[in-house]
């Protein structure tokens, strides 16, 4: 009886404990032009990306979310369309581009611009895991 009631309080317990915060990572390469997603230190996805070209600058750093916009358009940028945006760093965002050939090489004005599927699935990700439980960690 003992033994079934602590096999009891072990299960109660195992179910009433909160589960493990899950992690999103979004590292992005300045130098190789490059998106990393992990979710939970594994590799997710690996995607082209344009920074901010000659002239122009996309921040370094670690950022959290700070909101998402299904469908920007930019007041900076002759109201160029931003969709699927992650504002990170007050302007800056991680967004889709109508410019997916120049994707892979510096071609922005700052943002991380990535081709819509992509930007999509990301925003989706974000989304559903949280702007708490991701960073955005831009590189060299």
């Amino acid at each position: 009886m003992r033994k079934e009631c602590l096999a009891l309080l072990v299960l109660f317990l195992a179910a009433a404990a909160p589960a493990a915060a899950q992690q999103l990572i979004v590292q992005v390469s300045k130098q190789r032009q490059e998106m990393t997603v992990m979710r939970d230190g594994q590799v997710y996805h690996v995607w082209p990306v344009s920074t901010a070209r000659a002239g122009k600058v996309t921040p370094k750093g670690t950022f959290r979310p700070q909101y998402l916009v299904r469908f920007h358009r930019s007041r900076l940028y002759n109201n160029a369309p931003m969709p699927w945006s992650i504002f990170y760093d007050g302007h800056y965002a991680i967004h889709g581009t109508t410019e997916v050939a120049r994707l892979g090489r510096p071609a922005s004005a700052g943002c991380i611009r990535l081709h819509p599927d992509n930007a999509r699935v990301l925003w989706e990700l974000v989304r559903e895991l949280g702007r708490d439980q991701t960073r955005v960690v831009v590189i060299d």
